[in-house]
């Protein structure tokens, strides 16, 4: 029973430790096509600065792989992915068109 509680104890760890680092931590960051509106830069210092932990967002929001093309404007305009804070009470709105070169850049 004893070997079991430290089998189960090292698989959480391992777990813990590969989903730490497939993140974007901070000082690094993350590019997606972002269609013609032009690319978009997840800075994790960004989000850091702010106080944000990446299993604020891993996995419960965002999966913990880059998927290219998953993320779409309409999908954070109904409070899905970077829409889920990005709502203009917990931080700057998606659908105000002010904010689109807050995150796109040409």
């Amino acid at each position: 029973m004893k070997y079991l509680s430290v089998l189960v104890v090292v698989i959480v760890a391992i777990v813990f430790v590969v989903g730490s680092a497939m993140a974007v931590p901070p000082g690094k960051t993350v590019e997606f096509e972002g269609g013609g509106m032009g690319k978009v830069t997840f800075i994790g210092k960004v989000h850091a600065d702010q106080g944000f932990h990446c299993n604020d967002c891993h996995t419960a929001i965002f999966p913990m792989k880059k998927t290219e093309g998953v993320m779409k404007m309409a999908d954070m305009k109904e409070g899905k992915y970077c829409g889920t804070c990005h709502n203009g009470t917990k931080a700057f709105a998606t659908t105000d068109p002010s904010n689109c070169s807050k995150c796109h850049k040409q």
